[in-house]
Order: C-alpha cells, then sequence, then structure tokens
C-alpha cells in the first residue's frame, strides 16, 4: 500500500473540503518514473532545476490537499499539503521550494518569500510528475509582552484549501540531494518536518517502481519529537521497514515519553548511542551519507555523540567531519 500524508494512495481519490477519501487501499508501489532519473552525485548544476519561477515571477499553482497529520493532543499543527503544477515545475528530492504569502509586510512592501522542504519524490505524490507537496508546521508563539504571534507564511499556508492558487518559485538547493550509488548507506536525522526531504528519499526508494534506479543499500532514519502523537509519517515509514527490513530502518525519538538508559529524554543522539557500534562502523564507510535537517539544537548533541565514538578508537571526529563534508557525504539543513 502506497500513502499519501496520511490516507491511503488507491486507484481513485476524490477531495473533498480538506479531507481525501480513498476508494481503494490494495496498492502497490508507483510505477515508474514519467521523467529521466536525475539525482545529486554524478550531476553539474546544469542538469539540476534551479529557479524555473523566481519570486518576482513566481508560478501559481493549485492546492489538491491539506490535512492534519498529528494528533490533537500533539503540540502544534502540523500539515501535508499536495500542490498540482502540471508538471511545470520540475525538482529533484532534497530540493525547496518558495511559497509567496500574499499582502504586504509592516514596512509596506511585498511579503517575502520562505521556503520549504519538499516533502515528495519527483513523481509526486500521484505518480505523474505534476505535483509537489510540503510539510508544514504552523507557527504561533507569545512575544515578550504576551501577545500571540501568528507567522505569516505557515498560517498561510495551513489555512489553504483545495482549489486555492498559491504561489510558488523555485525549485532552489543541491545540497541535500541523494546520492547516485544504488548501494550506499544514507542516515537521516531529523526532528518535526524537517522529516520532509527524508521522506522524498525514503518514497523513491520503496514506493516507486523505477526500472533505472533500485535501490540495494540502507538508509536508516532517527525522527525526533517532542509526543507520540507529534509522529510523522508513521504508517507508511513503519510498512516500508516491514517490507524491506534490510534495507530500511526506522527509529523514532519521543523526548517527554522515553528516556534512554540513564534516565535523560530520548533525543536523536540518545537513541544513535543505542547503536553505537553499529553506527560508528556505518559511518566509516566510504558510501556513506549523512543528512540532517530539522532544528539547529540537534546539531551540538549529535556531534557529541559521534565525538565520543570517534575519540574512544583515538580518531579526530571533527577532522572526519571536515573530509565527509568536502565530499558532500555529510549535509545540514538547519534552522
Amino acid at each position: 500500500m502506497a500513502f499519501v500524508g496520511g490516507f491511503a494512495l488507491g486507484s481513485k481519490t476524490s477531495f473533498t473540503g480538506q479531507n481525501v477519501r480513498t476508494r481503494s487501499s490494495n496498492v502497490g508501489v508507483l510505477k515508474s518514473r514519467v521523467a529521466p532519473v536525475m539525482m545529486a552525485h554524478g550531476l553539474d548544476k546544469s542538469q539540476i532545476p534551479l529557479n524555473l519561477f523566481r519570486p518576482n515571477a513566481p508560478y501559481e499553482a493549485t492546492v489538491l490537499y491539506n490535512n492534519k497529520i498529528v494528533g490533537e493532543d500533539a503540540p502544534g499543527d502540523t500539515r501535508h499539503l499536495v500542490f498540482q503544477h502540471d508538471g511545470n515545475v520540475p525538482y529533484l528530492e532534497g530540493q525547496s521550494i518558495g511559497v509567496i504569502p500574499p499582502g504586504v509586510d509592516a514596512k509596506g512592501k511585498p511579503q517575502r518569500v520562505r521556503l520549504y522542504s519538499i516533502a515528495s519524490t519527483a513523481l509526486g505524490d500521484f505518480g505523474d510528475s505534476k505535483t509537489v507537496s510540503l510539510c508544514v508546521k504552523r507557527l504561533v508563539y507569545n512575544d515578550e509582552d504576551g501577545n500571540e504571534v501568528k507567522g505569516v507564511c505557515s498560517n498561510h499556508i495551513c489555512d489553504l484549501a483545495p482549489g486555492d492558487k498559491v504561489k510558488i518559485s523555485g525549485p532552489v538547493g543541491t545540497a541535500m540531494l541523494m546520492p547516485a550509488d544504488p548501494d550506499a548507506t544514507i542516515i537521516m536525522l531529523g526532528t518535526g518536518t524537517g522529516i520532509a526531504p527524508f521522506r522524498g528519499f525514503i518514497r523513491r526508494a520503496f514506493a516507486e517502481d523505477n526500472p533505472d534506479y533500485k535501490f540495494n543499500g540502507l538508509m536508516w532514519l532517527f525522527l525526533g519529537v517532542p509526543t507520540s502523537s507529534s509522529l510523522l509519517y508513521q504508517e507508511e515509514f513503519e510498512e516500508f521497514a516491514h517490507k524491506r527490513p534490510d534495507n530500511f530502518k526506522v527509529d523514532w525519538c519521543i523526548s517527554r515519553e522515553q528516556t534512554d538508559k540513564d534516565g535523560n529524554k530520548m533525543y536523536i543522539q540518545n537513541r544513535m548511542s543505542e547503536y553505537a557500534e553499529q553506527i560508528y562502523e556505518l559511518f566509516k564507510k566510504p558510501n556513506t551519507y549523512v543528512y540532517m535537517c530539522g532544528l539547529k539544537g540537534m546539531e551540538p548533541g549529535i556531534d557529541d555523540c559521534m565525538a565520543s565514538l570517534f575519540e574512544a578508537d583515538g580518531l579526530d571526529w571533527k577532522e572526519y567531519r571536515r573530509q565527509m563534508k568536502k565530499e558532500k557525504r555529510w549535509e545540514v539543513e538547519t534552522y
């Protein structure tokens, strides 16, 4: 069964309001790609779709789908959205698109573009290369005076309804693209909506039947969230792990509900430490690629975890990480 943002992708799908009903759930993987296979390593920038639409001349996409994908008791409102672009905005897994909210800012100037990681494969969630998906959390917080502040663009996106128009730009980004090696080890470290590019990776490897790309390596996802009701795309990821246990592993790091053996909150680095020897050996492989996406606050803990593993073997983690970066095997997109 193929899952799209919390619903099972069936043979016929009807859109009603902000919900999607599927009439058939007995579906296998998406079939072969419409567009040629393109991946980062081995391509120069001229082969990667970049800035096809600028913020001052955006593409007007149509909203097909908007669904809340966290539980009612989850902190915050996170949504999976599908925009239709009719094949006019091609992109690669790991890239981002810009969204331009309507209206003007406090200075009376048009709202600036905000970038969001793409949460679908190049084929899109419906396998026809005509849609792009996003995973967006509604930003709401209190300022220093206690006044509620709503993020302009995230609230605009989360309030969109099927049939609405949305201005998008891009695609942008070359750092977070998938490696070309089908036998690679790909370690994905994400928090919250930082899952977006990894969903594209995972679905490309396990939800699509690509005659020109068969993934035979290992993908290992560590996703950090505060509560179990905040887990994103849990059902589809666990199904892939069940069907391809030698090629895909997923570990949830639920900080408010789980603890490590020492009673510390379960963050990504704590979960990685449980697999210390295995993680260390994977990191030393020349075809291991590590991607990090989400909150910047996760970086120090993960660095400390890896430093302790490398130093125990007499190696300098910072120097090894520098070499991985040089080889484009350590890519970070945090905020």
